[in-house]
Parts: structure tokens; sequence; C-alpha cells
């Protein structure tokens, strides 16, 4: 498996110096498919093209999470009256 891979960054370094940069990352992909455990047959049959990558820049606890898109037709709550926050109805 070790050789595969080792041709597999091979092919990849080729395309990135040819500017064929998609070729470059379904390879990047393959790569990391099989280190992670999967065998060449199904890495190379693996769909990649919805994988989502971190955003470069983007650092700190919860910035590769998924953003959650509220259901159609959904309007947020109205927000408190800061004039009215803390009264209550009981006087002290």
């Amino acid at each position: 498996m070790t050789e595969s891979i080792a041709a597999l960054q091979e092919r990849m370094e080729a395309a990135a110096r040819a500017l064929d940069f998609e070729e470059a990352s379904r390879l990047r992909d393959r790569i990391t498919l099989m280190r992670g455990g999967a065998s060449a047959a199904a890495a190379s049959a693996a769909d990649t093209e919805g994988l989502v990558r971190q955003r470069p820049g983007a650092m700190g606890l919860g910035t590769s999470q998924q953003r959650v898109a509220p259901p159609p037709g959904w309007t947020p709550p109205p927000r408190p009256d800061p004039m009215t926050k803390g009264r209550g109805t009981r006087r002290r």
C-alpha cells in the first residue's frame, strides 16, 4: 500500500507542476482516504466532489463546523426590549 501511496504522490506532484490542480486535488483526496484505511479500489471509487475543507485563515474551535440553514418560512423570534429588561411585576 505504501508503494501505491508513493506513486499517487508522484502523480499528484506532477499534476501540480503541470498546473492541473483539479487532478492534483483528486489525487490528494485519494491519498488521504488510503492513509485513513481505505483500500486502493475503494479510494479510487469514492466520490470526493462534495468534500468541504476548512477555509484557510479560519482558526479556533468550531471553525470547521457546518452551518445550519433554517427551514423555509422560519422567522427569528422578536428580541427582548432592553428598556424593560430586569423589571418584574413585583415590587421589592
